[in-house]
């Protein structure tokens, strides 16, 4: 009785409240926001619709992961993660894009949100998995091969957005053809990369039996799905009702964040320049409010056991963002003509080959410690202190 109490139609009464307050919150924006985000702006106006909005956006983002997270235990792995991490890095891309699109000129948003990403999933939710998981279970097993893979992606795209631009002439920024030859080529890959990863190479980032570091290929199809997740594609149309229900939810939450992402701009934009802040805290506020929800969920997976998937939430998460954000944040600066600048600095690429090689140590086919979550924990606080102070 109680259970049933708690829910409409099957549907929880949170997910009914944050999915009622999201869209309120929209119609608000809607018909208020331009005069309550009119210049000339005051700190308290600014303050308030900060809060409402990010409270808003972060309750919804938690929405699109719990739906995301019925979806994956639905699906199995890796396709249930890989709904998950489109969800959120797609929510990412739409605030990157508000931000750019913006009154203000914020040509570094895209690279200093792929960058922030990098730092915060990488380092510090990778580090708290590990430490988490390790202190709880002892060291942990995962599919090395789909780890290296992660990795291999990561290196590559990284190097060619953020790193190959400063070696070119136009001083970080590529010049139309070569932007339009990179987001092409980064998007390309990234096609294939999904592709080999939910058909002919799954095995890689499927959670391998105790005592393996990988899954054959002729033992895929004997593979127990985890806590009693289905592989596939359910036949029950029991199954298939509640896999629409969950889609439709999580669209449902994901368009007012869609909605809102232009009024979260403008309040961002003011509250750099007020402060005086970093330009790149735009990108780390972008990055935490996005990937908070998803974070929780990969320091479940770790206490839960199954560091698997949460290297495919976390890994796969910042692939998913080089993957999206670069095409879309080059495709926008060549269409409207805003200024886009992907080249890192000096010091932002020396944080960046330690986190790769960190992590090409941390995940080398060895199982992972509490030792090597430190290393990635101190790595990011490094990170955190010469953002404020380089």
């Amino acid at each position: 009785m109680e259970r049933t109490a708690m829910r409409v139609n099957g549907i929880p009464n949170t997910t009914w409240l944050k999915l009622g307050w999201a869209w309120l919150v929209v119609i608000a924006f809607t018909v208020y926001g331009g005069t309550w985000l009119a210049e000339p702006l005051t700190p308290i106006t600014a303050a308030a619709c900060f809060a409402v909005l990010f409270f808003t956006i972060v309750a919804a983002s938690f929405g699109v992961v719990h739906e995301a997270d019925l979806l994956a235990h639905k699906l199995g792995e890796p396709y249930g993660t890989l709904i998950l991490t489109l969800s959120i890095v797609s929510i990412e891309v739409i605030l990157i894009a508000s931000v750019l699109l913006g009154p203000g000129e914020f040509p570094t948003i895209g690279r200093d949100s792929i960058f922030a990403v990098m730092m915060i999933i990488v380092n510090l939710v990778m580090g708290i998995c590990v430490i988490a998981g390790g202190l709880k279970h002892g060291e942990q097993e995962f599919n090395a091969q789909g780890a290296n893979a992660y990795l291999s992606m990561i290196a590559l795209l990284t190097g060619t957005a953020l790193v190959l631009p400063n070696h070119l002439s136009g001083a970080g920024e590529f010049a139309p053809l070569q932007a339009w030859t990179i987001a092409a080529v980064t998007a390309a890959l990234y096609a294939v990369f999904l592709l080999l990863q939910m058909r002919s190479e799954s095995r890689l980032f499927i959670q391998p039996r105790p005592g393996m570091m990988a899954v054959p290929a002729r033992a895929k199809a004997s593979i127990s799905p985890p806590q009693g997740a289905l592989q596939g594609t359910p036949a029950a149309t029991g199954e298939r009702a509640a896999i629409l229900t969950s889609s439709l939810l999580l669209l449902g939450m994901i368009i007012p964040i869609v909605l809102l992402a232009h009024h979260l701009a403008i309040v961002i934009d003011y509250g750099v320049a007020t402060a005086g802040a970093p330009v790149a805290v735009s990108g780390v506020l972008i990055a935490i409010i996005v990937f908070t929800p998803e974070s929780l969920t990969a320091i479940k997976a770790a206490l839960n056991n199954e560091m698997q998937r949460a290297i495919n939430l976390c890994l796969g998460a910042f692939v998913s963002t080089v993957g999206l954000t670069v095409p879309a944040v080059l495709v926008i600066g060549l269409i409207t003509g805003k200024q886009v600048v992907m080249g890192i600095s000096p010091l932002e690429t020396v944080l960046l080959a330690l986190t790769l090689v960190l992590g090409m140590l941390t995940f080398n086919g060895q199982r992972t410690s509490v030792m090597q979550g430190a290393m990635h924990l101190a790595l990011f606080i490094t990170y955190g202190f010469l953002l404020f102070f380089p």
